[in-house]
């Protein structure tokens, strides 16, 4: 039964390999008001609906996004004391042919962004810069 199970595995990781395309990491090209709201919807989404500030510029100058989770604070706006338990939520943007596609690391869930044009992460040069 193992070597039925295996052999399944390699034949499901084949077809999605064959058909696939790769993910390349990419940055958004020329954001719009649309885009922003797009990816500030699907953030929040992730985050229950909690709401979320994004700066203009999130994911325009590298493929990475991460979300911390806002302080609790007094009414007269105070940071509590203590130790913040939540973790911020990663997120990373890539180009999957012609399309930008937002992935939540922590999940792997991945949500096409309708709005959004993007371009692959340039490589390196040789010297690494």
């Amino acid at each position: 039964m193992t070597v039925l199970a295996a052999a399944a595995l390699l034949g499901l990781a084949a077809c999605a390999t064959a058909t696939g395309r790769p993910d390349l990491p990419a940055m958004l090209t020329n954001p719009t008001a649309e885009s922003r709201a797009e990816l500030a919807r699907r953030v929040s989404g992730v985050l229950h609906g909690a709401p979320i500030t994004l700066a203009d510029d999130a994911l325009t100058r590298d493929s990475t996004l991460i979300v911390e989770r806002t302080r609790p604070r007094t009414p007269d706006g105070v940071p509590l004391n203590g130790r913040e338990m939540g973790r911020p939520e990663h997120f990373r943007l890539v180009k999957n042919g012609t399309r930008c596609v937002l992935v939540h690391e922590r999940t792997g869930k991945r949500w096409t962004l309708k709005a959004a044009t993007c371009s692959p992460v340039p490589s390196p040069g040789p010297t690494g810069k």
